[in-house]
């Protein structure tokens, strides 16, 4: 039997784990009607054949309308109904910080101007106390989305505290010059308001040199505690080599995305420290049961600038 993975890395792992749900089927299957003739009821000989027949028919009705069958329950872990928001559940308690990554398309003749404008500006702005902030990190895209610049900033009293920067930036007339110096050099621009999951490492300042993984995924609507509840488990497996930065979801811009920012040493440090992962007992079940969860998903390898805390 086979099954269609949208992750394409891992169909062997679906095929194997839907084989074993069948084999549990027809097992079951068996030792029911086993029971019932020790129980002397009138039962077919061939009941169990009959039994096993239509479980399998309705397995392949099922993969046939794989959005809402019955079938596709077996292969995704289910949650217990709540009646409150995914970010009252998932979010840290201890903090109210908030988060905002920047995604700016640049043009490729004015990357190495942008970079320098943002070097000028930015960490004035970290280091005075009268903005509450603080520049997580910012980055050039090495791979994937080309000629853009991914900037995160944490503001740690939440929604109050954004607002009181964003006012007091207004009024700053160099930064105001910034932007309009700024603007000239984009394509195009975007961000995110992210809150930070409770079972994450806090992002904190790195030394270097290092390259930085943002796996960014779009999960189906109604998911996300249900990823919440795999990563929580699943993080452990990635913590030995000290690669987890940080994991977030979106509030405001595009909802149901989730950021996982890794940090490596090259890129063979990342292959090695990833297919080590695959080693590991319980690693494999977390991806199992998360693909079904994801509509979409992109990697970018980043360079952090030389002002970026995470180096």
């Amino acid at each position: 039997m086979r099954t269609r993975c949208r992750c394409g890395g891992e169909c062997h792992l679906h095929s194997k784990m839907a084989a074993r749900v069948m084999l549990s089927l027809a097992t079951g299957a068996r030792r029911a009607t086993a029971r019932v003739r020790s129980e002397h009821c009138a039962l077919p000989l061939d009941a169990g054949i009959t039994t096993l027949t239509m479980t399998r028919a309705l397995s392949a009705t099922s993969f046939n309308n794989r959005e809402d069958s019955w079938f596709k329950s077996l292969f995704v872990r289910k949650v217990d109904p709540r009646k409150d928001a995914h970010s009252n559940l998932l979010a840290k308690k201890e903090t109210s910080s908030l988060y905002k990554i920047q995604f700016h398309s640049v043009k490729p003749e004015s990357l190495e101007a942008y970079n320098q404008l943002c070097i000028d500006i930015l960490p004035q702005i970290h280091k005075d106390e009268n903005y509450p902030c603080e520049l997580v990190g910012t980055w050039n895209t090495w791979y994937g989305e080309q000629d853009q610049a991914v900037h995160l900033w944490k503001y740690s009293g939440g929604y109050p505290t954004l607002t009181e920067v964003m006012n007091k930036l207004r009024q700053n007339k160099e930064f105001m010059e910034f932007r309009k110096e700024r603007g000239k050099m984009l394509l195009s621009r975007k961000n995110q308001l992210l809150l930070e999951f409770s079972f994450w490492n806090e992002p904190m300042p790195r030394s270097g040199p290092n390259i930085y993984e943002l796996r960014s995924y779009q999960l189906r609507p109604g998911t996300m505690i249900e990823w919440g509840n795999n990563w929580a488990r699943a993080i452990r497996f990635r913590q030995e080599n000290n690669e987890a930065v940080g994991g977030f979801f979106s509030q405001i811009g595009e909802l149901y995305t989730v950021h996982h920012l890794w940090a490596y040493k090259d890129l063979q440090s990342r292959d090695e420290t990833r297919n080590s992962a695959w080693q590991k007992p319980g690693w494999d079940e977390c991806v199992y049961y998360t693909v079904p969860l994801i509509q979409r998903m992109d990697s970018r390898i980043m360079i952090p600038l030389k002002i970026s805390p995470l180096q």
